[in-house]
């Protein structure tokens, strides 16, 4: 990864996953990163420790009451020497604190914030949490919950290049002079908007059922096969071509077969005939993307 934030400095108060996870992509992209954590710790660590631990490495992490004046003196302290603060708490908590853009501008102007948030405007200060985000974007089906924190995960993808937006901006010419900029930004990122991002394939009827990555092309599905499940991708028509060729499915057109039930049908029963291993053989042999899962 390219060290692009070298010499960016970038203090945290930002708990859970959204904000260490931004943190940890910064660090690798060079940033200098702290963290100022209430005395208690951060929930992440007594929840999921080796993932707080990943997370965590490589960055400078301090514990400070924020409800007292040394604790705020100490944050301001660390300020004084960053380019940017990276927060998670809702609006009104920020501004208890002192905290908040206006109060942190008004002091550190050159300083940039990236605020996360649950959502934009009046309903940051709803409470809400990966799932709540998801299931407003309907990406929660069934009973089951998602494989991943897909809501905490893209926002701190957002989070982290918001802070590269930071940077560039700290890094303009201002005046002609070629100074720095000497004015921070404020930029917002909501995890509900990286929920609404990651929905968009399913706006747009790519991954609904009846669209071509949600199971009307048989090509793209998973299938059980003697010993597992297989996850087949072969949606261009070269690989579509190759599966049917593979299983024997007959017809003129493997573009417009390949949304046949009877199409679907014959793959399943070509699948669920061989085990992973033999799958895994016909991928290599026949240029087929799939991946078999075992058990």
């Amino acid at each position: 990864m390219l060290r692009v934030l070298d010499g960016i400095r970038i203090v945290s108060l930002a708990l859970n996953v959204p904000g260490p996870a931004a943190l940890l992509r910064c660090r690798r992209m060079g940033a200098h990163c702290v963290k100022v954590e209430p005395p208690e710790g951060d929930p992440l660590a007594r929840y999921m420790k080796p993932a707080y631990d990943e997370l965590h490495e490589g960055v400078k992490v301090l514990q400070a009451d924020l409800r007292t004046e040394a604790g705020r003196k100490l944050v301001h302290r660390e300020l004084e020497r960053a380019d940017v603060l990276l927060t998670s708490f809702r609006p009104s908590g920020l501004a208890k604190l002192g905290l908040d853009w206006h109060a942190v501008h008004a002091r550190h102007p050159a300083l940039s914030q990236v605020a996360i948030v649950g959502a934009h405007g009046d309903a940051a200060e709803e409470p809400g949490h990966d799932l709540t985000y998801l299931a407003a974007n309907g990406l929660v089906t069934g009973n089951e919950l998602p494989a991943t924190l897909f809501a905490d995960m893209g926002g701190s993808l957002l989070a982290s290049e918001a802070v590269l937006q930071a940077a560039m901006h700290r890094r303009e010419p201002y005046g002609g002079d070629g100074e720095p900029h000497p004015r921070g930004v404020y930029i917002e990122v909501a995890l509900s908007e990286a929920a609404r991002w990651l929905a968009q394939p399913r706006e747009w009827g790519l991954t609904q059922p009846k669209g071509a990555v949600g199971g009307a092309h048989a090509g793209y599905r998973v299938y059980a096969c003697k010993d597992g499940r297989v996850a087949v991708a072969a949606l261009e028509p070269h690989f579509a071509a190759a599966l049917c060729e593979a299983a024997e499915v007959a017809g003129p057109d493997s573009r417009t077969r390949m949304y046949e039930a009877a199409t679907r049908d014959a793959v399943a029963a070509f699948f669920a005939a061989r085990t992973c291993d033999e799958l895994d053989a016909l991928a290599r042999e026949r240029d087929i993307p799939l991946h078999t899962l075992r058990g």
